[in-house]
């Protein structure tokens, strides 16, 4: 789409955006073609992208019927703290891009839909413009080079009534995506990252020096790293990126109370393990309490069900959020929320499952 045809946000919701997919279609209207390459594309040949979505289809729902669900709830508990469903907003940086209102729009669709949302340390809006009460958000954390530059980020979000900090730790090096270089993707000039620089220093190389692994790989972050954010804050510390069971068990051993399993959307390494696959190899060996939340592919509350039966203490909802976003701003994102709530209360009806923890295996056949 030329920059001339772009559509302003809508105002107002048309009948005729009824699913996620619609609002995929509508989105695509609303921003420039570099940035809707950004948004839909992954890294090389893009199969972790489209593995993430057909992964579904390979689950087939196993219902129960006639059981009595008239005290059903969608309430879960993490780490101590009860949200009233499964369904978070992701981490998605430079929001601005997709809708002038940024993550300040997203926040406030989340607020009302009671979604817990994860602000992103790339955020265009800061930090301290979210409502500070609001109990649902948690901060994502980018490794900043150094201990000094991340412990004050996460003392910001302490400040700022953050409930956890999830800190990302499966992109060191970005991805290669062949689609952002074809069309020369750059964010706008002067776009403001109130809480970091796009690009964090790095190290002087000396002669003979290999460009990335004594360049960022010098300044990514550590198992040790981790262990001592632990202990430096008293929020607790959730690990985003993780697919392999060694690094599942790693986590509990370097103070880590949470984990999201997840491959970045595709986005980074490409022909990564599936992440729903992962999620049932990291289940059997964390302990049956340790929350481990589902991050890949939702695009419908059936999706949502899969996730959390396959062993999901939660969900979390990336590029949906941004369809509703650049469709129609806060607008846009509540709906796209509420979409998905009413899919997955009508699936958990349905399937004859009257809260959460009620979804299990046992509800589903693998083919």
């Amino acid at each position: 789409m030329t920059d001339q045809n772009i559509l302003p946000p809508l105002t107002q919701i048309p009948a005729y955006l009824q699913t996620v997919a619609d609002y995929e279609v509508e989105a695509q209207k609303h921003l420039s073609d570099m940035v809707w390459q950004y948004l839909q594309g992954g890294s090389m040949d893009e199969h972790s992208v489209r593995d993430n979505l057909a992964q579904f289809a390979q689950i087939h729902l196993l219902p129960r019927m006639l059981k009595d669900l008239t005290q059903g709830h969608t309430a879960i508990e993490i780490l101590g703290q009860t949200f009233p469903h499964p369904i978070f907003v992701a981490p998605i940086g430079h929001q601005q891009q997709f809708h002038p209102e940024a993550e300040a729009a997203t926040a406030l669709a989340a607020e009302v839909l009671g979604s817990n949302m994860i602000l992103s340390t790339f955020s265009n809006t800061d930090m301290r413009m979210l409502k500070q009460e609001n109990p649902y958000k948690w901060f994502q954390l980018y490794w900043q080079g150094t201990r000094e530059k991340s412990l004050a980020l996460v003392q910001m979000a302490e400040a700022q009534h953050f409930k956890a900090i999830v800190v990302t730790i499966d992109s060191p090096h970005t991805g290669i995506r062949d689609r952002e270089r074809r069309v020369f993707f750059h964010l706008p000039e002067g776009m403001q990252h109130p809480h970091t620089p796009t690009h964090i220093p790095l190290p002087a190389l000396n002669q003979g020096d290999h460009p990335v692994f004594h360049g960022l790989m010098k300044i990514a972050p550590t198992w040790e790293d981790i262990a001592w954010l632990s202990e430096q804050t008293s929020l607790p510390i959730i690990l985003k990126g993780i697919v392999n069971p060694h690094d599942a068990q790693l986590a509990l051993q370097h103070g880590v109370q949470g984990i999201i399993v997840s491959n970045h959307g595709g986005r980074v390494l490409d022909g990564c393990i599936p992440p729903l696959t992962a999620l049932q190899l990291i289940k059997k060996v964390v302990p049956t309490d340790f929350p481990v939340l589902y991050d890949g592919g939702i695009r419908r509350g059936s999706d949502i069900f899969k996730a959390i039966a396959l062993g999901a203490s939660a969900v979390l909802v990336g590029r949906p959020c941004i369809y509703g976003l650049a469709t129609a701003g806060a607008l846009g994102v509540a709906h796209v929320l509420k979409i998905l709530k009413e899919e997955f209360e009508i699936t958990m009806a349905l399937m004859g499952t009257a809260t959460v923890s009620e979804i299990t295996t046992d509800y589903i056949f693998q083919k």
